[in-house]
């Protein structure tokens, strides 16, 4: 055989585990994750030179593009130096986490990316603490050290306490925590995905990202499992194709699975026999029709109706299923409702409580970390997930699909524990310039925080936290006003704590519209020293629906379609210009941390409203009064 990267071996190439290796990559959000794949496709020529894909190539889905975060974790191969290396693509948001979990069942080390400039960031020890979990044997590379701030030298020292203390919460032994291996003595790669270059030194960057495919090789096992041992095969992700159904794609642990084969389907929904239709290998971006698969590989398969994440593929005549996947509890829930607003049904294809169910339902297919219950009230369903930002992309995806609903104020979820109440806490990073942290210290402060550390370069301080999550909501946004914007936040689940007592409500009230109809510019320009717009002139309202910031703690009820009389009588100059200040934007998961508890959030194909549940204002009177 070759040597060389850009050669094809024949499938017997692959018919022994050691010409396999599977890899996760791990990361913080922008740390280069996504364009570090993009470099490995092009240097081991899976990617054609003459076709040019773009950047960020498995960011696929339309909301990854837009926010640059990976949400779902993809499956590619590559080939080198004869071996088959299948990467696994992982998001790097904590809310995201059950992606995560079981994606790495698949795996046999990971590549964790850490920034040169950032160092270590609260997702940094949330994904790694999953590959702790697994005994994933690390890969560390130093990305981005081309930056004018990288750190090199102290990104690394950060990178080893990182590892010695999820070592001691694991109770690891620092000197055999990875089959013998002492849990400081991983390689690290220093790299710069963006300039598609590698290298164990900081001046060996002449052989692309060559480097880093020969440590993988070296230091990542293949995988372990008997061929000849009776299939075993667990389902971690689920595909769809409108010719061949659903898809299951996992990777077997033992044994090997053909076409055709009848095979013994275990899991939640108890056991039953089936068919294997179609099989598939991963071959570079895609998937490739295959008559065989063996232990060690990952591969897709077809023809299982309602097959599920955690599900074992086994062999019926001697069945060894696997333990069903368990990944950690929602933290956030919220309910959904049937979209009832006046303006209801102007914009959407899917409108009934039958059409909002089916959807909810369906999404907890492929989404194992959502939880969906139907509540007492009609058209209402609870749905609980691991943070905003995951309910947020369930809820664009959903609008994006034709689908109109209204959703309630998020709610963190309490735990009984040992009889007393306990929350969820969050580890949280705050980076502010210098001038503005005691004013985020103060902020977080009233949000019942504890202040873990403070650190700062002259220029900028970093701020860690304890917080609970109920603190959180509805926070980014007012640091960010606080810090004139230049406040950089990251935060992740860290453990359920005691209840920590009562936290500050929102600040100000609201301005709701008392009539339906259409804003006009005269009455906003009326409304503007009262604070500032959620609207335009133009825009539809009806009453109850809330149109701006009250700038004092009560709500108040504005007429925003008033126009200005006209007469016969003109004077110059008694007309005044009409300049508005520009409305305030807010992305779906700032809307959700900004509503109260009595105010819902109307999801439209074409745009989002903030309204009071209550939309007539003798209705809200009759609530207050306890009516």
């Amino acid at each position: 055989m070759t040597t060389d990267a850009t050669s094809t071996p024949t499938p017997s190439a692959f018919d022994t585990i050691e010409h396999l290796r599977n890899i996760a990559i791990i990361a913080h959000v922008d740390h280069g994750k996504t364009t570090l794949v993009d470099k490995l496709l092009k240097e081991t020529q899976a990617i054609p030179d003459h076709r040019d894909l773009g950047e960020r190539i498995l960011d696929s889905n339309d909301i990854e593009r837009e926010r640059g975060l990976t949400i779902l974790a993809k499956n590619i191969s590559i080939l080198y130096r004869d071996v088959k290396i299948n990467v696994i693509d992982t998001p790097g948001h904590a809310d995201f986490g059950g992606e995560v979990e079981r994606v790495l069942q698949m795996a046999d080390g990971v590549l964790l990316l850490v920034d040169a400039a950032e160092g270590p960031m609260p997702q940094t020890r949330f994904v790694l603490r999953k590959a702790f979990q697994r005994e994933l044997l690390p890969i560390v590379v130093i990305n981005k050290v081309d930056r004018p701030d990288a750190r090199i030298e102290e990104v690394v020292d950060e990178v080893g306490v990182l590892f010695l203390e999820l070592a001691t919460e694991f109770g690891l032994d620092e000197n055999e925590a990875f089959g013998g291996r002492g849990i400081l003595d991983y390689p690290i790669v220093l790299a710069s995905a963006k300039e598609g270059w590698a290298g164990r030194e900081l001046e060996e960057n002449s052989e692309g990202m060559r480097p880093l495919l020969d440590t993988i090789l070296d230091e990542v096992p293949a995988p372990r499992g008997n061929v000849d041992a009776p299939l075993q095969l667990q389902i971690t992700t689920l595909d769809y194709s409108d010719y061949l159904g659903r898809i299951g794609i996992g990777r077997i642990t033992a044994g090997k699975i053909n076409v055709g084969d009848q095979v013994l389907v275990s899991g939640r929904s108890g056991e039953r026999t089936a068919n294997i239709k179609d099989l598939f290998v991963f071959d570079k971006l895609g998937r490739t029709a295959a008559k065989e698969a063996t232990t060690g590989d990952i591969c897709a398969f077809s023809g299982i109706d309602k097959v599920e994440i955690g599900d074992t593929l086994t062999d019926p005549e001697a069945p060894n299923p696997l333990p069903i996947l368990e990944v950690d509890r929602p933290t956030i829930s919220m309910v959904f409702y049937v979209n009832d607003s006046p303006l209801a049904g102007r914009d959407g294809t899917y409108l009934t409580s039958r059409h909002l169910r089916a959807r909810l339902f369906k999404e907890l297919e492929s989404n194992i970390a959502l939880r969906v219950e139907d509540t007492d009230e009609a058209g209402a369903y609870k749905v609980s997930g691991r943070g905003t930002l995951h309910l947020g992309v369930l809820i664009e995806n959903m609008r994006r699909e034709g689908y109109e609903f209204q959703v309630g104020k998020p709610q963190v979820i309490f735990r009984e524990e040992n009889g007393k109440k306990t929350e969820p806490i969050e580890f949280l990073v705050c980076q502010v310039p210098d001038a503005f942290a005691g004013k985020v210290i103060e902020a977080l402060g009233n949000r019942r925080a504890e202040m873990l550390k403070y650190e700062s370069n002259g220029t900028r301080t970093q701020l860690e936290f304890n917080v609970p999550s109920r603190g959180l909501i509805g926070t980014g946004s007012r640091l960010l006003n606080l810090t004139q914007g230049e406040a950089i936040i990251f935060h992740s689940f860290l453990a359920y704590e005691p209840h920590r007592g009562d936290i500050p409500k929102r600040g100000q009230g609201v301005m709701m519209a008392s009539e339906s109809g259409q804003a006009m510019g005269y009455a906003l320009f009326q409304l503007k020293d009262r604070g500032p717009m959620f609207i335009t002139p133009g825009t539809p309202v009806y009453e109850g629906m809330i149109v701006g910031e009250h700038c004092k703690d009560n709500d108040i009820a504005v007429n925003v379609c008033k126009e200005k009389k006209l007469t016969n009588i003109r004077a110059a100059g008694s007309d005044k210009n009409i300049l508005l200040s520009p409305p305030r934007q807010m992305s779906i998961e700032e809307a959700l941390e900004y509503i109260a508890d009595d105010e819902l959030l109307e999801i439209t194909p074409e745009t989002f409203r903030l309204r009071k549940r209550l939309l007539l204002e003798r209705d809200r009177r009759k609530a207050a009064r306890g009516v």
